[in-house]
């Protein structure tokens, strides 16, 4: 089997020589074992990197045809770069593998992935962390806080995977299918259907430099899955809604019967509190709406979900 590695980099001059090092290691190993073809590549995908990033991609590439390299015309996200680099590749490889490039997913599970490609002819492999020791306390409180929020939200993801899987040639040219412009890879990739498996791992620590995910872009990314791929938020405004005003007729009812048995009791502290409580609900069902408002208008402008300037291949 032809099997491509894919890998999206933003600012990561770091680890970039140490990855590409235990990467084609791993890929010799594999070649050596009979379990890939000699025409097996890794592909870089540098998304608007800062720093040397796409200088030591082409020196990698000059050095050892193994090596390839896509620019992307500009920072387009994780997502939209990985989603470049899979489109790329995949009439060119059988199977492609999408996984970070701080060496923290484990390269050894690749093994099991090539396994369960070819000896149970799964489509789709997920690499699943088996458990988050290197994690502090808040950093496994808010991931696991995350799978859970989606699955609640019928977002139907992997527990504990991220984007190390593998997928075959027939899943890619599934997942080319779906046209979304605010990609969430983690939700789309489970609705291709096909069979699938895991394989478990455990995470090791970052070889260098910093982590591109704080706090900040990890909700941002859980609102846009939750916001792309489920309409529960719009369903529970309805729900809150109705229940808001059926608790509002009943008082209503309530005042009425005591306005006309004359025990009218004046205040003002009640009608405040009600004001800014509907008042705040009411903007931030606005916002909510706004947001899902926003993705359909992005997504009715079909601007491209990514524009490649350069790829380096063999014949480059």
């Amino acid at each position: 089997m032809i099997l491509y590695l894919v890998i999206p980099c933003y600012n990561e001059q770091e680890v970039l020589h140490e990855t590409a090092k235990q990467l084609k290691e791993k890929m010799n190993s594999l070649c050596g074992q009979g379990k890939i073809s000699d025409k097996s590549r890794i592909v870089f995908v540098n998304d608007g990197s800062k720093d040397r990033t796409w200088e030591i991609i082409e020196e990698l590439h000059k050095s050892d045809s193994i090596f390839r390299g896509i620019k992307l015309s500009r920072n387009k996200g994780h997502q939209n770069a990985l989603l470049a680099g899979l489109m790329t590749v995949k009439d060119e490889c059988d199977a492609a593998i999408s996984l970070d490039a701080d060496l923290q997913d484990d390269i050894d599970a690749i093994d099991g992935m090539i396994d369960k490609y070819s000896k149970e002819k799964c489509d789709i492999v997920y690499g699943v962390r088996s458990a988050r020791k290197t994690d502090t306390f808040f950093k496994k409180f808010t991931a696991e806080s995350f799978y859970k929020i989606m699955s609640k939200m019928g977002v139907e993801v992997t527990y504990n995977h991220a984007d190390y899987r593998l997928m075959s040639k027939r899943a890619l040219n599934a997942l080319e299918q779906f046209k979304e412009v605010n990609l969430f890879l983690r939700g789309i990739v489970p609705m291709v259907g096909y069979k699938s498996d895991v394989v478990y791992y455990e995470r090791k620590e970052r070889f260098a430099g910093e982590s591109k995910y704080p706090l900040t872009k990890m909700v941002a990314f859980a609102m846009e899955g939750i916001t792309s791929l489920s309409v529960k938020p719009i369903r529970m405004i309805t729900a809150l809604g109705i229940g808001i005003f059926s608790i509002s007729a009943i008082m209503l009812i309530y005042f009425l019967v005591r306005h006309f048995m004359g025990e009218t009791v004046q205040g003002w502290t009640s009608i405040v509190v009600s004001v800014w409580a509907i008042g705040g609900l009411q903007l931030l069902s606005i916002g909510i709406i706004g947001e899902y408002i926003g993705k359909i208008y992005l997504e009715t402008k079909h601007r491209p979900k990514f524009i490649i300037e350069t790829y380096l291949d063999d014949e480059k």
